[in-house]
């Protein structure tokens, strides 16, 4: 009868946990929402297709500068097999069992490789980062770990529309080392 009873309270503790972990992520979800806004409408006719589609795995996407402050509005922060390619435009992450996702070519603000982003941690250069920002005028960076590595050099080419307020899309990414980016900066 004990034996019972202690798995009863096991599992009672752990049904409570899991209840705690979803009531804090749909309350960061209602505080992210005035912050973020509405995200882009994939366009009926997104031009002329540069490259892709890539096959890969979409990890998530947060909020900039933050690598760990995932998206928890709607179903952006979580994780799909993805479909991504590069448009006149602007970029398509056709995201299996997810609301597809849209990043107009004027809301680019860098694409660039990272070794991780939104809890999920590779090797040097394992994830593509692309920074842009949403019509609200938050910034966030969205991952994909590409199945083929190979084809990320010619998405950090992608150049962004020219601005004079961009950000360094390095900052705070998960390989920042204060002092050697101060070493950097007295050479």
């Amino acid at each position: 009868m004990s034996g019972v009873l202690v798995v009863a309270i096991v599992v009672l503790a752990w049904l409570g946990v899991i209840a705690l972990m979803l009531r804090g992520w749909r309350n960061r979800a209602r505080r992210q929402q005035d912050l973020l806004g509405a995200f882009p409408e994939v366009p009926l006719d997104p031009g002329a297709l540069l490259f892709g589609p890539h096959t890969g795995l979409y990890v998530g996407s947060t909020v900039a500068p933050s690598w760990q402050d995932r998206v928890a509005v709607g179903d952006y922060g979580d994780r799909a097999s993805t479909e991504f390619s590069a448009f006149d435009d602007g970029i398509l992450l056709s995201r299996h069992g997810a609301n597809p996702i849209w990043i107009p070519r004027e809301s680019l603000v860098a694409v660039r490789t990272e070794r991780g982003l939104a809890g999920k941690v590779m090797t040097a250069d394992g994830v593509l980062v692309i920074r842009w920002r949403l019509p609200s005028g938050t910034e966030i960076d969205s991952g994909v770990r590409a199945d083929d590595k190979s084809v990320y050099p010619t998405w950090v080419e992608l150049d962004p529309p020219e601005t004079t307020d961009t950000p360094d899309p390095a900052a705070n990414g998960p390989d920042d080392n204060p002092t050697d980016t101060a070493k950097e900066q007295r050479s």
